[in-house]
């Protein structure tokens, strides 16, 4: 996508909070400033969002306890419903994913991988092909106790499906097939840090995990060829020790590859570390998230905007971001109660 495709946000919302629904806004090329145009309610919690630029086909999670998935037909500034919400047969999808001809979804509750195939029109198959379950455990005492598959994306490569599991301190390397996942390889993480989101490096070669329990982000090498994943360092996205709660939720890799940030919800901070070539991620700043509990983080296509959507405080805030330090600078901010994601069409 580039940057004049990219005229388009579709903020992700909980409407058991307050929100409503799918988000359309309008995306200033200049300024980065959203204008919100459109919204659907026709998805209880669509917390998480995927955009299919080449058949025009927006898919959202619905975090509920009977968790699916579900597509809309984007027609100018609207979103129609292209059949029926899928059952994805697991508890809380958080995150959701395109590969290989299906929609992936990760169910925090279930602690599972969910492949529901996708037709040529971009709607979904009724039935999933397959459903992953996680095994094992970890040492946090409350959230540890089981697998919480918390995100789930294609590799650079194409070839591999990786999943993030915070309950079992483990990433997952998985192949696709006619029946659905199939795991490849496990890597285990440091014991008690809790992995939730990852960010692949444009290189194609390195890969990034935000742990939610450390609060820490851990460096890793990505092998394609052989589906390895190779913990290298772990830092922290904090500069000192927290002063309250500090749960960071997301990560995103800046387009050329220089600079990575984390949000941290509980200290409402953007972290902002240098990437040097061998893969270190030096924290270089934090800046406020300009509201409270950003729960997500996205980069414009163009490395020109940060965008984070701040859940409890209801709103999207853009940054515009300094091409040569990767810091990002307040622009301004719009009201979306309960916001949980954006991506950008």
């Amino acid at each position: 996508m580039t940057e004049s495709q990219a005229r388009r946000a579709y903020i992700g919302s909980f409407t058991a909070a307050g929100g409503r629904g799918v988000v359309v806004a309008a995306l200033h090329p200049d300024t980065g400033a959203l204008t919100p145009l459109a919204a659907t309610d026709a998805v209880a919690d669509p917390s998480y969002l995927a955009l299919a630029p080449d058949t025009g086909t927006l898919y959202a999670v619905s975090e509920t306890s009977d968790g699916a998935v579900a597509a809309f037909r984007v027609s100018g500034d609207a979103l129609e419903p292209l059949g029926a919400p899928v059952p994805v047969q697991g508890d809380a999808p958080t995150h959701l994913a395109l590969h290989g001809g299906h929609l992936l979804a990760a169910n925090y509750g279930s602690g599972s991988v969910t492949s529901v195939p996708v037709r040529a029109d971009g709607s979904l198959a009724p039935l999933p092909t397959g459903v992953l379950a996680h095994q094992g455990a970890g040492p946090h005492p409350q959230r540890q106790q089981s697998p919480h598959a918390h995100q789930v994306q294609p590799d650079p490569s194409g070839r591999w499906a990786v999943s993030v599991d915070l309950g079992t301190d483990s990433v997952r390397v998985c192949a696709l097939g006619e029946d659905g996942l199939t795991l490849h390889r496990e890597i285990a993480l440091r014991p008690g840090s809790g992995p939730r989101h990852l960010a692949f490096h444009p290189r194609g070669d390195l890969a990034y995990v935000l742990n939610e329990l450390a609060p820490t982000v851990t460096a890793c090498a990505w092998d394609a060829a052989d589906g390895a994943l190779k913990p290298l360092a772990e830092t922290s996205v904090l500069p000192g020790a927290p002063a309250g709660d500090a749960y960071p939720s997301a990560v995103v890799v800046a387009p050329d590859g220089r600079f990575l940030w984390a949000a941290t919800r509980g200290e409402d901070v953007v972290s902002v570390f240098a990437l040097d070539a061998d893969g270190t991620a030096r924290l270089t700043a934090t800046v406020p998230c300009g509201g409270r509990w950003p729960r997500d983080l996205a980069v414009h296509p163009s490395g020109r905007f940060l965008y984070a959507a701040n859940e409890h405080s209801g709103d999207v805030t853009w940054f515009t971001v300094d091409p040569d330090t990767g810091l990002p600078r307040r622009g301004g901010s719009v009201d979306v109660p309960a916001a949980s994601c954006v991506v950008f069409g």
